[in-house]
């Protein structure tokens, strides 16, 4: 009886993983760009070939010159386009590939593709979260449901369809008076068809007198469009920082650990990000109204917690709003890498060295390999900086610039790394099929000053020209980033 109960004892106890060969992989780089340089470089650094992929209209690319690089022409396939499944599959065949990464954008969340490439006929391995943990965890009212299960903050509102009448107008007054308390003087309620998509089916309401009458619309809207009349009672807050909290777990989802947070604030006016800042808040250098150093920690233990609840098993950013009152509130879950991962991994040292890679630690982690270091081991050192150099114009509501990016160039510093699959040796035709982002600057300093300081040293010493086929010049955000530069980590 006892040989039994240990057995079973045994059996329940967590398994280490087992020893992989990542050299023994090969990996298809399912992305462009400046990821897919990203991606490359760090297999290229495990020892791990990899199969990349372009289009028609990206021949040109800084991605496709590595990869030749790296890899060899016969590493190299173009395809159609990016987003076509079964054209990706089959060029992962082609190249014997025996894992995907997405990148991120395209199929990066899509727990469909992830699904699909675990469970077909020539099983891969899908470099992201278990496809599971994706449905998951992208699943808005589902993420609110578990945070709310752990006690974790989210902003007041349903964390689910709602379809009776009284129960949505005490969800409303909820919101109206959380938004009265964070001193808005003009609260608005956002009523929304919760089977709608696209921006359909959503109604903005001022006045909670207006609140009934609107529900009642949007339901039968709801229930005509979408044979479905539950409606979801959500806020709009717009007077907040946005931080975010770097996870990293490996395939046994028992102990993920963080590597810090960011800051993500500036951003244009469609709230898409443009300057990102690790840490997320600076309480050592500059006066916050609220404990920040304890929100910091707030939202860490909070991430950390969900993480563990739902076996996290990869890298991936719990992404929150902190308002002026120092309140932390988790926003959503994004079961993939950020584009920003690097200002993160330039403060990080793991047992005191410098240099880790958070897609490099995505990969090994992905293909099975354990974390190999605790959070104890982890720390932080000075101040990243993260600009987004992208052709478009800030006075004009952002618009994207097409055109011939014609000089391309930088002072190289020791404290300086740019990501660019723009060629600088030639020109460029920016595509249009793809938003314009032209490059990545990553910054450190030992403190925020000084951080400061060496982003405006870059932005000087930036050369970009080009023009359109109207013959005018380029524009850039280059003049945004350095005029909201001396703001960053203020509130």
């Amino acid at each position: 009886m006892n040989k039994t109960s240990d057995a079973k004892k045994k059996k329940n106890e967590p398994q280490p993983l087992p020893v992989v060969d990542l050299k023994a992989h090969k990996i298809l780089v399912a992305n462009r760009g400046e990821i897919a340089m990203r991606i490359m470089n760090a297999s290229h650094k495990l020892g791990i070939p990899f199969t990349a992929i372009y289009t028609k209209e990206d021949e040109q690319s800084g991605h496709v010159e590595l990869a030749r690089s790296l890899g060899g022409e016969k590493s190299l396939f173009r395809v159609s386009s990016y987003h076509d499944a079964n054209e990706l599959m089959a060029v992962a065949d082609e190249g014997g590939c025996t894992a995907v990464h997405p990148g991120y954008g395209f199929f990066a969340e899509d727990f469909r593709f992830a699904r699909r490439v675990v469970k077909r006929d020539r099983p891969m391995i899908f470099i992201g979260p278990s496809w599971k943990v994706i449905r998951e965890l992208g699943d808005k009212i589902n993420t609110k449901r578990l945070a709310r299960s752990l006690n974790v903050p989210t902003v007041p509102g349903s964390d689910r369809p709602i379809y009776d009448e009284l129960e949505a107008e005490r969800i409303a007054k909820s919101v109206f008076d959380f938004q009265m308390d964070q001193g808005i003087t003009r609260p608005l309620v956002l009523v929304k068809a919760s089977a709608g998509g696209g921006g359909m089916g959503i109604e903005e309401v001022y006045d909670p007198d207006q609140f009934r009458s609107v529900y009642r619309r949007i339901r039968n809207y709801a229930m005509r469009q979408f044979k479905d009349e539950g409606v979801l009672i959500e806020q709009r807050i717009t007077d907040f920082n946005h931080l975010e909290v770097q996870i990293v777990s490996d395939r046994t989802g028992r102990s993920p650990v963080h590597f810090g947070t960011r800051n993500c604030s500036i951003q244009s006016t469609g709230r898409q990000k443009r300057i990102e800042v690790a840490p997320g808040f600076a309480p050592e250098s500059i006066d916050y109204t609220f404990n920040a150093g304890k929100v910091l920690t707030d939202i860490v233990d909070y991430s950390l917690a969900m993480a563990r609840k739902v076996g996290y098993d990869n890298v991936g950013t719990w992404e929150w709003i902190v308002t002026r009152k120092g309140e932390p509130f988790l926003m959503e879950v994004n079961t993939r890498i950020q584009v920003e991962n690097g200002v993160s991994a330039c403060i990080a040292r793991v047992r005191g060295q410098d240099g880790v890679d958070l897609i490099a630690e995505q990969i090994r982690t992905a293909l099975g390999q354990p974390l190999g270091y605790t959070q104890a081991e982890i720390a932080t050192e000075g101040v990243g900086l993260e600009y987004r150099l992208i052709a478009e114009d800030p006075d004009n509501n952002f618009t994207p610039w097409v055109g011939r990016i014609e000089h391309f160039s930088w002072q190289p510093q020791p404290w300086l790394t740019v990501l660019t699959h723009v060629p600088l040796d030639r020109p460029y035709e920016i595509p249009t099929e793809f938003d314009p982002n032209l490059a990545l600057a990553i910054i450190w300093g030992k403190d925020i000053n000084e951080t400061r300081e060496r982003g405006l040293a870059f932005l000087d010493s930036l050369r970009l020209e080009g023009r359109n086929g109207a013959g005018q010049p380029l524009k850039s955000n280059a003049g945004f980033l350095k005029s909201n530069t001396p703001r960053i980590l203020q509130f």
